[in-house]
């Protein structure tokens, strides 16, 4: 059955057995749109693949906002106040 295809790749290729992997879960993304816009999934079959997808999507959005967290700093205004901006590094 297909659907049993779809499970054992999404736990697989995502790492969602263990650790969420960003770059797998991105992959994954890639294939379940490529299978959908094939044609070649029943109907249950490409909702089931859709339902993943939307997951795998919510997860990424996630991730990338925890990335975002991680790159903020915290920059001494004129006044001496601090407040939070985004990482810029050494510009050359």
């Amino acid at each position: 059955m297909a659907y049993y295809h779809f499970r054992e790749a999404k736990k697989s290729r995502c790492g969602l057995t263990s650790k969420f992997n960003f770059e797998k879960a991105m992959e994954r993304l890639e294939q379940i749109v490529a299978d959908l816009e094939s044609g070649k999934l029943s109907l249950d079959d490409s909702i089931k693949v859709f339902e993943e997808g939307v997951e795998l999507s919510k997860k990424c959005y996630a991730k990338l906002n925890e990335a975002e967290l991680k790159v903020k700093q915290l920059i001494k205004t004129e006044s001496g106040e601090f407040e939070l901006g985004l990482f810029e590094g050494n510009e050359k």
